[in-house]
C-alpha cells in the first residue's frame, strides 16, 4: 500500500480536558488512495443500510444514539481513549472524509501510524476484514446524515466539498 503525504494543520492539547489531544487534519490525503464523496445524501450512499450496519457493528461501543462512551475525552486504565460520540457533540465531524474512512477501515492506531503519527492510543479496531469499502461509506453516510446542516457543511468544507 502506498502511503500519501500528510499535511498536519494543527494539533491542540487541551489541558482542561484531562490532557486530551484533539487533532485536526483537514488537508489529509486518503492513505489508501481512495478519495470518495461521503455526502450523506449522495446517491451512492445507502443511509438506511449504514444505520443497520452501525447498529450491528458500531453501537456497542459508540452508543445506539451515537452518544459515545462516558468520559470519552480521558484515557482509560489501559491508556486508550474510550469511543467518542459520533453525534454533533463529538469530534468526528472535525475530520475529513479520508481520515474517517481510513480510521474505520484500518483501525485507529494503524491509520495514525500509516500517517507517521505513533501512539494514537485508540481502541478503534480495524474493519477492513469485516466491512466492504461501500459498507464503510454507508456507515459514515448514516452518521453524517444525523448531523445538523451547519455541522455537515463544516465537515464537508474540511473534506474539500
Amino acid at each position: 500500500m502506498k502511503v500519501a503525504a500528510l499535511t498536519v494543520i494543527g494539533v491542540v492539547v487541551l489541558a482542561g480536558l484531562g490532557g486530551a489531544v484533539i487533532a485536526f487534519w483537514p488537508g489529509t490525503t486518503n492513505i489508501t488512495g481512495l478519495r470518495e464523496n461521503l455526502a450523506p445524501l449522495d446517491a451512492t450512499v445507502d443511509v438506511a443500510a449504514g444505520e443497520a450496519i452501525y447498529t450491528a457493528q458500531c453501537a456497542s461501543c459508540h452508543g445506539a444514539n451515537l452518544e459515545g462512551a462516558p468520559d470519552w475525552r480521558s484515557p482509560g486504565p489501559d491508556g486508550k481513549y474510550p469511543p467518542p460520540p459520533h453525534d454533533e457533540s463529538g469530534h468526528t465531524w472535525h475530520h475529513d472524509d479520508a481520515t474517517l474512512f481510513n480510521y474505520t477501515k484500518l483501525g485507529g492506531d494503524a491509520a495514525m501510524a500509516a500517517l507517521g503519527l505513533e501512539n494514537a492510543n485508540s481502541g478503534m479496531p480495524a474493519f477492513a476484514d469485516i466491512l466492504t469499502d461501500a459498507e464503510i461509506r454507508d456507515v459514515l453516510g448514516y452518521i453524517k446524515s444525523t448531523w445538523p446542516e451547519r455541522v455537515r457543511a463544516a465537515q464537508a468544507a474540511r473534506s474539500g466539498g
